[in-house]
């Protein structure tokens, strides 16, 4: 079955991809045993929770045909889909699909899935561009730069771990 979303879906799931990137950074600034590590993960915490209103801001001009189902779904499959690609994508906040951090995990591990998530949502964004009205491009391409700008400042942590 073919599953396509309406443009409120796809803003609603960056929203949740976002809830689970800052909630993924809160935990591990949390963990964290260095203060510079600590301070890091909860500024990027805060710049994700920036990407959410964000989102919410671009949903909130959406028109109502924006918000129509594009296919018929009374199984609400679509729906449950969408929500198990926000909650999966990039694996925030988890080792593996299925197992969350423990606070055990050293520092090189975290940034390594720190990294690995905001590949997926470099990707995942780089997509979502093309889907939405031209006004909306320019707001993708700026979340697009700050996600660039979150990779390369966790790749020069990892950097100073090795």
């Amino acid at each position: 079955m073919s599953i396509s979303f309406n443009p409120d879906e796809i803003f609603e799931m960056a929203e949740q991809i976002e809830r689970n990137a800052a909630k993924f950074y809160r935990e591990a600034a949390k963990n964290a045993d260095d203060e510079s590590m600590k301070k890091m993960f909860l500024d990027l915490a805060v710049m994700e929770d920036g990407h959410i209103k964000i989102f919410q801001e671009m949903r909130s001009h959406l028109d109502d045909s924006d918000r129509e189902p594009m296919l018929l779904d009374p199984d609400n499959e679509a729906a449950l889909y969408l929500q198990s690609m926000a909650d999966s994508h990039g694996s925030e906040g988890k080792k593996d699909l299925k197992t969350k951090l423990t606070g055990k995990e050293p520092a090189k591990e975290v940034l390594g899935i720190a990294v690995n998530a905001e590949k997926n949502s470099i990707v995942f964004y780089t997509v979502l561009k093309g889907l939405v009205i031209p006004t909306g491009k320019e707001k993708i391409e700026e979340i697009i730069s700050e996600e660039v700008s979150h990779l390369v400042l966790l790749k020069m942590q990892q950097t100073k771990l090795s």
